[in-house]
This record gives structure tokens, sequence and C-alpha cells, in this order.
């Protein structure tokens, strides 16, 4: 369960009981072991790039789409009025006051390079799809080279393949090992860099893993200490920080805001609490660094 009271939902919206919670985490995990099969099954030996996004280096390719053509298939047949948000354009509306967040390849460079960090997150929330203002009700991120499944649900617990997870609690910052993530657009990366220096004096050591999802669910399970990264999106954050939370993580942003695109800072209270105040003093969340 999470350290912290997940925020609560806006007033219009009514939070599904937990059986239902759990009926969701089920579908969750059933859909990300799904689409995640599907992208294992169907690499070709070279991956093409189909389109960018943000920049000429943030690539979308055939399978990003198709993985999440069939996500967008199985949610509108097993929950036809709830809305979906996917990264490659899924905007679906509904009516029923839940969203399904899905990122149908989180870690696309790693997919197109073989790299094994790459991974499908599927998450459900309640209210609109803006972490400052879901509230997570269950998600799952399946790993699709290795075939780990993280999952959750709001007081509810997380699991590793049904294995309960925890986060550690470093004795001290120097301590910990740190995940964390960059941009694409280049001033981006150059700020990113700049934050680095000071952060990566004070730590164990730094892993940049290129899968967000990833990287918060093996900060729940122990195999990262703290986690930080600007420019997550919806489908970046919704069902790895949910799997964080329920390991007994905090999950922040700066200067009193919670986690969204500005900062995400993870990891157990106290050693959350000093590197926030060192991403402060760095200005990671400065205009510099603007998206």
């Amino acid at each position: 369960m999470s350290t912290v009271p997940a925020p609560e939902p806006a007033p219009s919206t009514t939070l599904p009981d937990d059986a239902t919670i759990a009926a969701l985490r089920a579908l969750a995990t059933e859909l990300a072991t799904e689409a995640g099969r599907l992208v294992r099954e169907g690499r070709p030996d070279r991956v093409e790039v189909a389109a960018t996004k943000s920049s000429a280096v943030d690539p979308v390719t055939a399978m990003d789409r198709a993985s999440e053509e069939l996500l967008r298939e199985r949610i509108a047949a097993a929950r036809p009025h709830d809305a979906i948000l996917g990264e490659e354009g899924s905007d679906v509306p509904g009516t029923s006051g839940l969203t399904w967040i899905v990122d149908p390849i989180d870690g696309t460079v790693n997919y197109l390079y073989g790299v094994a960090s790459y991974a499908v997150s599927v998450a459900v929330v309640a209210g609109p799809p803006d972490p400052s203002r879901w509230t997570a009700l269950a998600g799952a991120v399946h790993s699709v080279v290795d075939g780990r499944t993280w999952s959750a649900a709001r007081a509810q617990g997380a699991t590793c393949d049904g294995r309960p997870l925890r986060v550690n609690e470093p004795a001290t910052l120097s301590a910990c090992l740190v995940g964390t993530g960059f941009g694409y657009a280049a001033r981006v990366r150059a700020h990113q860099a700049q934050v680095l220096t000071h952060v990566l004096p004070q730590v164990r050591d730094i892993r940049r893993l290129g899968s967000a999802a990833i990287d918060l669910c093996l900060l729940a399970e122990g195999r990262l200490d703290l986690y930080y990264e600007r420019g997550l999106n919806p489908w970046d954050l919704a069902a790895g920080a949910l799997v964080a939370a329920e390991a007994g993580a905090t999950v922040t942003g700066l200067r009193g805001e919670p986690a969204g695109t500005t900062m995400a800072v993870a990891g157990a209270a106290p050693r959350v609490a000093e590197l926030a105040r060192l991403l402060e003093e760095a200005g990671a969340d400065g205009p510099e660094g603007d998206l």
C-alpha cells in the first residue's frame, strides 16, 4: 500500500468498489500480457521507423501502432463505456468516468535497437487523464523481452508475477542507486545533463534504462532505490507509478506539486525528500528544461 494517500477523486467521480478494482487489475494484466506477446512474437529481425514525434530521434514503429490498436479493440469490447487514451493517438471518449491509459511500447528506441528494456503499460484511472487530478485504480506493466508482469490496484498492493513488492529504504542518499531518463529535444537533454552533474556525486550511481514504466517497477521491487524524470506523459506514468506507490513508494513532483510532466520523483519517503531538494537546488524544473 502507498505510504502517502492517493489523491481524492473529483466530487462527481464515484470510485468502483474493491472487487471491481480487482477485476480491473486482472483485465489490465491480461491486456498488457496479450499486447506484449504481440510485440515479442511480431518483432522482425530489422525494425523500421514508421514515423517520428517530438523530434527526429523520437520514433514510432508499425508495432507501436499495432499494439495500440489491439489494446483499443480489447478495451472497447470489455469496457465499452470507458474512455481510452493512448500514446499513438487513441483518444476515445467514454461515459463511465474511467479512462484507460496505454503505452503500446514504452521504450520504443530500445525495441528499435533490440535492447532488452521495453514494455507494454496499461492503467485505468478515475477522473481526467491528468496525473495531478486522476485517481489511479489499477495497472499492469509487461516486460516484453523477459515476460515479467508487474501489477497493482488501489489499496490492494503491488506484485511481480504474483510476488508481493516492497521498495528499498536506504539509510542515506549516497547509498541510493537512482534511475532516470532524458527527453528527445537537444536543448532539453542539455539541461538534463546539467542537472545530472548535481545529482551524480551525491548518490551511489545512475541507471538510464530507457523505459519509465520498467524503471518505476524496478523501483517497486527494490532493484532501484530512487527514480526521477522530467517530461513523463500520462501513459509513461500511470501504471508504473501505481505499482511503485502500492509497493510503498512516495511518488511526487517538486515544490509540493504532484508527479507529472514537470517532474516525477519516486522512492522511500525520506530519500525522496532529499533527492527532491537536490533537484530543486539544481533547477531541474526550471524553464530551461521546458519540453
